[in-house]
């Protein structure tokens, strides 16, 4: 059994995607960070830089309760205990490593961003706000190039690169992504879209929001964007 604790983000679904691609027995454990959830001293043991998602493996190396934070390295781990999604090839592995750190390093960071600025920010802020959807608009044409080289973003067989970056880009048709300017980019999110495990993902993230916001209702949320505010509350669930 793996708890999953998180919130259904785009970094929280990409582990469930895996998780269910995996067939591993698995349960979600809800951290509202609207609530401010993830600076419990209980979740901040699992996830000491208080971000989803987390999981704990009731069945981890050696034996016995495992924990482990960074979605990345989840994916990973997930993929190393049960062979699946990472390819036995060097070459190939190699090629999905570096793709998933892309995601990481870029894709998620910038989309991140922009997602901020635009709808966030207290303020419009232009320089900002075109910065992150120009770099936004770069980054779909990278995934247009790879995919017109490669069936999958990693290599060429599915693996957990792909599962890494579809939560963040699934939402082209908000970004103002042309569609019949990447062709490789639409068949690629139309493979991903016909496979069960991430339709039951996009069925579950929907399900576990609507819960949450319905724990959350007559609750005082926190401005996840407080970044000095955030700061106390870490120190004061660690006594910092």
């Amino acid at each position: 059994m793996i708890e999953l604790h998180s919130t259904p983000t785009p970094n929280g679904q990409k582990v469930m995607i895996m998780l269910e691609e995996c067939g591993l027995e698995w349960t979600h454990v809800d951290v509202s960070i609207r609530l401010g959830q993830q600076f419990t001293p209980e979740f901040l043991k699992l996830s000491p830089n208080n971000k989803i998602p987390a999981i704990i493996d009731k069945d981890g190396p050696g034996g016995g309760d495992y924990t482990m934070m960074e979605s990345g390295a989840i994916l990973i781990y997930l993929a190393h205990k049960t062979g699946k999604f990472l390819p036995e090839d060097e070459r190939a592995r190699f090629d999905c490593l570096q793709w998933l750190i892309f995601q990481m390093g870029h894709i998620g960071p910038m989309f991140g961003q922009a997602h901020h600025f635009n709808n966030y920010a207290k303020e419009k802020i232009p320089y900002a706000m075109d910065r992150y959807n120009n770099e936004q608009a770069r980054l779909y044409q990278v995934l247009e190039n790879r995919l017109g080289d490669s069936e999958w973003i990693g290599c060429d067989e599915y693996s957990i690169a792909d599962m890494a970056s579809y939560p963040w880009v699934k939402g082209w048709e908000n970004y103002g992504v042309d569609e019949a300017a990447h062709p490789n980019f639409m068949r690629w999110i139309g493979a991903m879209e016909a496979r069960p495990a991430v339709q039951r993902n996009n069925e579950m993230a929907a399900e576990i929001r609507e819960r949450m916001a319905k724990d959350a209702e007559g609750k005082e949320e926190i401005n996840i964007f407080d970044t000095k505010a955030n700061k106390d509350m870490l120190a004061k669930a660690t006594g910092g």
